[in-house]
């Protein structure tokens, strides 16, 4: 029984029906989405190089032959009693029993993050819905202060704010006005990355862009009449449009 069909949900399951036997293995995959989105395209759709159509296909599209599929929301696991419980009542049996359920992210979890700016002058790119908004906010903006703040650790793929930011700068030199759009990148980590050759390098790369790096920015609130985010130790940075990554949470079921 696999929890969860996304990517990793999905590739378990093409692994396990090719190798596992099937008059002696039964395989059963439970989501309570259908459409299958990939994450990793969201990046690009804020500067037109993908759109919405182009990360969206039907689930059923990757599940191979010989495999079960559920499509509902999971209520619990009973570990005890080797089940699975749906949200409409129903129990599933398991012999093995893979966890899929991925993370989703959590705008909520940080006051003022999710308030009247949001997807206004604040967006993610993480969700579709985010990613889609900004695209569509950068087809008529002037520029000013754009700023990229990861607000917790840890979140989907390292490198991706890191890109977004490079984009960015090249987006705005390519429609001539970079030097309209004042880029900051604002993290929680003492560097722009994890390790010290790639913090040094990555740093580097980062003010030859011109793109300034506020580190150790552990951030407090997203201050929506004053359009600037604060940190616990009392830093301010002022936005005109704010690119987030929001902290990063379990399926509630994990729960």
């Amino acid at each position: 029984l696999i929890l969860g069909a996304g990517t990793a949900g999905t590739m378990m399951a093409n692994k396990m029906r090719k190798h596992l036997e099937r008059d002696a293995w039964d395989i059963t995959i439970v989501d309570q989405f259908k459409t299958h989105y990939y994450q990793p395209g969201f990046l690009f759709i804020p500067f037109g190089m993908y759109s919405k159509d182009d990360v969206i296909k039907p689930k059923s599209d990757f599940f191979p032959v010989g495999v079960n599929v559920i499509y509902s929301k999971i209520d619990k696991i009973k570990p005890e009693d080797r089940q699975v419980l749906l949200e409409d009542g129903v129990a599933l049996k398991y012999d093995y029993l893979i966890v899929a359920t991925g993370c989703k992210t959590a705008p909520e979890e940080v006051d003022g993050l999710a308030g009247e700016l949001w997807y206004k002058d604040i967006f993610d790119f993480y969700t579709i819905e985010g990613a889609v908004a900004l695209a569509n906010y950068f087809k008529t903006w002037k520029g000013g202060e754009l700023v990229i703040n990861i607000s917790e650790l840890p979140y989907k793929c390292p490198v991706a704010p890191l890109e977004f930011a490079f984009f960015a700068d090249a987006f705005f030199t390519e429609r001539g006005m970079r030097d309209k759009v004042n880029i900051t990148y604002v993290t929680p980590m003492p560097g722009a990355f994890t390790k010290p050759r790639a913090t040094k390098m990555l740093g580097e790369l980062l003010e030859q862009k011109n793109i300034k790096i506020i580190p150790d920015f552990a951030i407090m609130e997203v201050n929506n009449e004053e359009k600037k985010i604060v940190d616990y130790g009392g830093t301010e940075v002022a936005f005109d449009c704010l690119v987030t990554v929001p902290p990063n949470l379990g399926d509630d079921m994990v729960e």
